[in-house]
């Protein structure tokens, strides 16, 4: 626990049986109460590893449900287990670890009720190998994201997210797509919501065994991120109302 809140880590997890045991091994158990995988269908013995290094909650899609049907499973047994703080990291060990209890702290101490892990900041990304094309593409949708939703965010893709219960039980996320546009949705409506989001500065690596997106899906992504933030700004412009901001019933 952090300051007597429950911390949660969320492992969405697909063909993750190279990093996983890596990853899980860098994880503060002194501040992490409890951990949860979720194997969306893997082809590899992912869900199986989970179980034998130690992973208390370890669910299996049966079925693929996609990286953002993945996460709405994770926060849902998150929140089911009592948690006042869920951190998201990829089992891929493209992000660090480490970085859990600072983030979670921030939440804690009622700082900020989320907090983002940045690999722009400190220019971790392209030290980290992000490709190029990643790289440009990522800083040209920040700053038209920034533009139409009034932020300034460094980055709006990082896949290392850390959430209090608050936001993760105001925010209709189950409205949101199963695809990988589910995370920047999910900012949208954070935003949306009115709360604020902290950053801190990340490493990355790249490599083989990292997941990653294709150029043909990366460009998919792009329109995607684009209709979300027009929506954003339509909405609270009262020139459109989108489902995707409806509160939860």
């Amino acid at each position: 626990m952090i300051l007597g809140k429950k911390l949660v880590v969320v492992l969405p997890a697909y063909n993750a049986a190279k990093t996983l045991e890596q990853t899980y091994n860098e994880i503060p158990f002194d501040v992490v109460d409890d951990v949860v995988l979720v194997d969306d269908a893997s082809k590899d013995d992912t869900a199986t590893l989970a179980q034998r290094i130690g992973i208390a909650h370890v669910i299996r899609h049966e079925k693929n449900k996609g990286y953002g049907g993945n996460q709405k499973t994770c926060y849902d047994k998150a929140l089911s287990l009592g948690a006042d703080i869920v951190v998201m990291l990829h089992p891929d060990y493209q992000y660090t670890p480490k970085l859990i209890a600072p983030m979670a702290s921030i939440i804690a101490n009622e700082v900020y009720p989320c907090v983002l892990g940045s690999r722009i900041l400190g220019g971790g990304a392209r030290k980290g190998g992000m490709p190029l094309y990643k790289y440009i593409s990522n800083r040209a949708l920040t700053f038209v994201q920034n533009v139409l939703m009034g932020q300034k965010l460094s980055e709006y893709h990082t896949g290392y997210r850390a959430f209090s219960k608050d936001v993760l039980r105001v925010v209709n996320y189950h409205a949101n797509s199963d695809d990988f546009v589910f995370d920047n949705e999910m900012l949208a409506q954070i935003f949306f919501a009115g709360f604020q989001i902290a950053e801190v500065t990340c490493p990355t690596k790249y490599f083989p065994e990292a997941s990653s997106i294709n150029f043909q899906r990366s460009v998919k992504y792009g329109f995607g991120v684009l209709r979300v933030s027009l929506s954003y700004f339509l909405q609270k412009l009262g020139a459109g109302k989108f489902k995707l901001f409806d509160p939860k019933t």
